[in-house]
């Protein structure tokens, strides 16, 4: 192994970590996502794992096309740019709509009273609300359990559209000035990094979570959600986070 490729390993690992801390994109969504929908830490963990395959992925083709082709390097990051603007946007319209959404649902599950009369002619009241651990109808854990299930997926068409901005100029372009092996070993160095560093920070902010309890925010966790993927897509959009 030269002298060169070693310290492409090791830019590649010290770009994959701080690449990866300085995007709140790369865990806030899923950590909201995680809290709001109550995923397990093993689902929580599985998403996460798969959306950021996707997203390092992406740019990984994308660079290996570049080289193959002799594409000018200045293209691809136009490329990678266009690309960032997609994934902003579907984040903020994503954010956006999975937040008013989640204030409808806060809204409808305010606590209210039903009365019940009995064979007796006696008749009692209780305040219940429509959200987990209350008096939940079949209708809304339905209409929940759909959105459930798109919502992954969602988030990895979003994470396959974010590029990985560092990785084609400053590791995969150099690296192909030696071998294929040596860009194989930076990107597998930068993807490794990447993307347990957003299982770790996931992992240990979701956990954390878990010991606290707002039970006065309950009912509006969906949209602080989805609130919180709204002001990701902005930073990326507008701060170039």
């Amino acid at each position: 192994m030269s002298k060169e490729l070693i310290i492409l390993i090791w830019t590649a690992l010290s770009i994959g970590f701080i690449h990866t801390v300085l995007g709140p994109d790369h865990y806030l969504p899923f950590i909201a996502m995680s809290k709001a929908r109550k995923w397990s830490l093993f689902k929580t963990g599985l998403i996460t794992f798969l959306c950021g395959l996707g997203h390092v992925l992406s740019s990984v083709v994308l660079g290996f096309i570049g080289i193959a082709l002799g594409i000018a390097v200045f293209r691809l990051e136009s490329i990678e740019s266009f690309r960032g603007d997609i994934a902003a946007w579907f984040l903020l319209i994503f954010g956006f709509t999975y937040f008013i959404w989640g204030l409808r649902v806060a809204l409808r599950s305010r606590p209210h009273v039903h009365a019940h009369a009995h064979d007796n002619e006696k008749s009692h009241k209780h305040t219940h609300s429509h959200i987990a651990g209350g008096h939940v109808h079949l209708h809304e854990v339905s209409r929940d359990a759909k959105g459930a299930n798109i919502t992954p997926w969602i988030l990895f068409t979003i994470f396959v559209f974010g590029p990985c901005e560092p990785l084609i100029p400053i590791l995969m372009y150099p690296a192909a000035k030696g071998s294929i092996i040596s860009v194989i070993a930076v990107t597998g160095a930068f993807a490794v990094t990447t993307i347990s560093t957003m299982l770790a920070l996931v992992f240990m902010f979701s956990y954390g979570l878990s010991w606290l309890k707002f039970n006065w925010l309950e009912r509006y966790s969906h949209a602080l959600a989805g609130l919180i993927i709204f002001i990701c897509g902005g930073a990326i959009k507008f701060l170039g986070l």
